[in-house]
C-alpha cells in the first residue's frame, strides 16, 4: 500500500531530476517542466553532475550495481528542496526503493531522507503548486496514459488528467484497459521483445478506438513505446510528455 505523502507549501526552491531518457531523447520536456515550474515562481536548481537514478540494474535484479549508480546521487541535493522528477518510473525508483536498496547501508539514513523529498511532477503540479491553467490551444480529444510506476508505486493515477481537466478545450476521452501497463517496463522490453510488443500494440489500438487526436504521459519511457509503435503501424496520432502539452497550450 502507497503511504500517504505530505505535501508542504509551495517552495521557492527545488531539485530537478531530469531522468536519463529526457537527457538524452527528450531534452524539451525536461526544459518545460522547469518553465512550469518557474512560471509558478519556484527557483529550479538542477545538478549537472546527476545521472541515472539506478532503476535499469535494480529491476534487472543487480542491487549491489544499482547501489553504485544510486549512491552517485545522494549527495546531489544537499539542501531541503524537493526533488522533482518527471517521470513516475524514475520517482518510484527514489521514493520507494531507495530506502530498502540501502538498507543496513552507511547511506540508509541519507537515502531515506532524499526519498522522502521526491515528487513527481504532476503531483508536484497539483497538490503542491495548486496548479491553474488558462488553455489557448484548439479543441482537442486527448487520451492520458499514467505510467505503472506512478499509478502503483507512487499512487498517481489522478494527477495527469486533473492537469489535463483544467484545459477548458482539452476533451480528456477514457481508453479501454487504461489501467494497463503499454509493455516498456524499462529492461523488460529488451529482456521479452514479443510480449512488450503484444502489449503495446493493444495499448495503441486502444488510444486509437478511444477517439484521441493526441496521447499524453508523464513517463518518456511509455511516450517512446507507444507513440514508436504508432508510427510503425503508419498512424497519424502522436504523443506527448504532459510538461511540453501543458506548457504548449498554455504559453
Amino acid at each position: 500500500m502507497t503511504a500517504v505523502k505530505l505535501y508542504p507549501p509551495r517552495p521557492d526552491k527545488v531539485y530537478l531530476f531530469g531522468t536519463c531518457l529526457i537527457d538524452m531523447l527528450y531534452p524539451e520536456a525536461g526544459l518545460d517542466a522547469v518553465r512550469l515550474l518557474e512560471r509558478e515562481g519556484t527557483e529550479v536548481i538542477f545538478p549537472d553532475d546527476q545521472t541515472c537514478c539506478g532503476q535499469p540494474a535494480y529491476t534487472s535484479g543487480y542491487h549491489t550495481e544499482a547501489r553504485a549508480v544510486a549512491r552517485a546521487q545522494l549527495d546531489l541535493f544537499p539542501e531541503p528542496w524537493p526533488i522533482i522528477v518527471p517521470s513516475g518510473s524514475c520517482g518510484g525508483m527514489m521514493r520507494t526503493h531507495y530506502p530498502s536498496l540501502f538498507a543496513g547501508t552507511p547511506e540508509e539514513a541519507r537515502a531515506r531522507e532524499v526519498a522522502d523529498r521526491v515528487f513527481e511532477l504532476t503531483e508536484f503540479l497539483v497538490h503542491v503548486c495548486h496548479l491553474t491553467l488558462e488553455d489557448r490551444g484548439a479543441p482537442e480529444k486527448v487520451a492520458m496514459h499514467t505510467s505503472c510506476s506512478a499509478r502503483r508505486e507512487m499512487g498517481l493515477a489522478e494527477t495527469g488528467p486533473a492537469l489535463l481537466a483544467k484545459l477548458g478545450q482539452v476533451e480528456l476521452v477514457e481508453q479501454e484497459r487504461a489501467s494497463e501497463c503499454c509493455g516498456f517496463g524499462g529492461t523488460f522490453a529488451v529482456r521479452h521483445p514479443e510480449v512488450s510488443g503484444a502489449m503495446v500494440e493493444d495499448k495503441s489500438r486502444a488510444i486509437e478506438a478511444a477517439g484521441a487526436e493526441r496521447f499524453v504521459t508523464s513517463d518518456c519511457g511509455c511516450l517512446m513505446n507507444i507513440a514508436g509503435r504508432l508510427a510503425h503501424r503508419d498512424s497519424t496520432l502522436e504523443g506527448e510528455h504532459i510538461a511540453s502539452y501543458l506548457w504548449r497550450r498554455t504559453s
